[in-house]
């Protein structure tokens, strides 16, 4: 007698007791596993590669406004230093500012927690160490600049052509103004950054500890604005 032919239906469907055999996983990491891996490739992206930061204050006016949205690229500093002209965002001086910087700094955990979309607000997250501050590199290590009551620079002596500028410091009748001044030599890993309205911008002036901004504090350089929609576009550093 012939065999009897089997339904292709049925050979199709896997024998539930294999099945389960082969599926060993913990149901907690069933769920929670795309979950972690998704929040450790944002974290690595975000760490390594680039972020979103935003314009909280007017310190860079004219430029670039309050609430505007930018790209943070990570990679460049990873091959060279900054350079003059190109727009920055890193650590908050109380981070490293040695008059600022308190005994007891947040963990790097805390910091990444804190910079977390809405985490931050969580009260008792966030600390001011772990801000992020956003200025334009005006001197590079080894450059003897100059920085008038105006808050106009001169590299080497040789006045700096800044046309993103234009919230200069007034002067009094008698020629002074209510900006600090300076006349310093950078020193080897360090830049010095100021805002671009600079009439309001705590700065490199204003620091207690000294002028400079450390190299290795650099989060990254600013790139590409992305929000306002009406005024997308490279920053131009």
């Amino acid at each position: 007698m012939a065999d009897e032919q089997r339904d292709p239906e049925l050979q199709a469907q896997p024998d539930a007791q294999s099945e389960a055999k082969k599926s060993n996983t913990h149901p907690f990491w069933d769920f929670w596993g795309p979950v972690l891996f998704t929040v450790a490739l944002y974290l690595g992206i975000r760490h390594y590669v680039a972020e979103a930061r935003f314009i909280p204050s007017g310190s860079m006016l004219p430029g670039l406004q309050i609430q505007d949205r930018l790209l943070v690229e990570k990679l460049t500093y990873r091959r060279r230093s900054p350079r003059r002209g190109e727009i920055v965002v890193f650590h908050s001086p109380y981070a490293f500012d040695p008059v600022l910087k308190s005994n007891a700094s947040p963990s790097g955990l805390r910091c990444a927690l804190a910079n977390l979309p809405l985490v931050g607000l969580i009260p008792g997250v966030g600390d001011v160490a772990c801000d992020a501050y956003i200025k334009r590199v005006v001197a590079v290590a080894g450059d003897q600049v100059v920085v008038n009551p105006r808050g106009q620079v001169s590299v080497n002596g040789e006045a700096v052509s800044e046309p993103y500028v234009s919230h200069d410091c007034p002067l009094d009748e008698q020629g002074m103004s209510r900006c600090r001044t300076l006349n310093v030599t950078v020193p080897k890993g360090h830049v010095l950054v100021l805002g671009d309205n600079r009439r309001n911008s705590w700065d490199g002036r204003y620091w207690p500890g000294g002028p400079f901004l450390p190299e290795k504090e650099i989060l990254g350089r600013a790139v590409w604005r992305f929000w306002p929609l009406n005024r997308t576009g490279s920053l131009g550093s």
